[in-house]
């Protein structure tokens, strides 16, 4: 039987140095997955996901189990995962070369970040370019907050293991991401402690009668896509409050 192709683009994401294929090329070199998470700085749980997420995305075994090793877990790259590497370099290079060429053109009215965004197809709407302030751990999970380009803040709860793999830290551009029917649009809404609230204008608002979509100004060229209660009267140009839980809001590493 043929084997399956490799999926190069979807295993790149948008970072082709990212910390899955950091620790995908420190296990090429050391021999053991446990050794690659000790100098990666994540956790071996970690480590497993992040072969596990490229493996599904490149549709075939990156990795596989190989006698002695450093540091115990002996391990070693397929051919798959020897191909995936190198063809990560030769991206690597080519977006540095036309990232140069972008930022000598446009000096610095470039937003590099929201550009790099721009390849993300996915069913998820709300697409926002953001800064990380914080990051919190507290049994498992991880509190990321936020900032948006009009200053607003937000809060993201994911896995402890996701916040290591994308290395998160203050000061670093995000996208995060959001499902327009996550986001609750309306006057005087209510919640609990774990809401975001973003105050912004209808901009378009569905009949009372139907409920549905809105779009929301949160600043020129920021906008949110929510859904309002059927029944709530929404007019353009209202000031209006949309709420999104923390746990809806995904995080996406530009790396730029």
């Amino acid at each position: 039987m043929n084997p399956s192709p490799l999926h190069f683009a979807q295993a790149f994401g948008h970072e082709a140095t990212d910390k899955r294929l950091d620790i995908l090329k420190r296990i090429g070199e050391v021999g053991s997955i446990s050794e690659a998470a000790r100098s990666a700085n994540v956790s071996y749980k970690a480590a497993w996901q992040a072969l596990e997420t490229l493996s599904n995305l490149a549709g075939s075994a990156l990795v596989e189990k190989a006698v002695g090793g450093s540091g115990g877990g002996g391990a070693r790259l397929t051919q798959a995962g020897v191909q995936l590497l190198e063809a990560a370099e030769l991206l690597n290079q080519s977006r540095a070369s036309v990232l140069t060429m972008l930022e000598q053109r446009s000096g610095n009215t470039l937003n590099l970040a929201g550009l790099v965004g721009l390849g993300l197809r996915t069913s998820m709407r709300n697409q926002l370019p953001c800064q990380v302030r914080a990051v919190t751990q507290s049994q498992g999970t991880a509190r990321v907050q936020l900032e948006l380009a009009n200053g607003a803040t937000l809060a993201s709860k994911i896995t402890k293991e996701s916040a290591e793999l994308l290395g998160l830290k203050a000061g670093m551009s995000a996208l995060v991401l959001c499902k327009a029917t996550a986001v609750q649009v309306g006057v005087g809404l209510q919640g609990p402690e774990c809401l975001n609230r973003m105050p912004g204008e209808v901009v378009s608002a569905p009949l009372p009668t139907a409920g549905g979509e809105t779009s929301i100004a949160l600043m020129p060229g920021l906008q949110i896509i929510g859904f309002a209660a059927l029944g709530q009267e929404l007019l353009v140009g209202q000031s209006v409050l949309a709420t999104v839980d923390e746990s809806a809001l995904v995080i996406a590493v530009t790396g730029y």
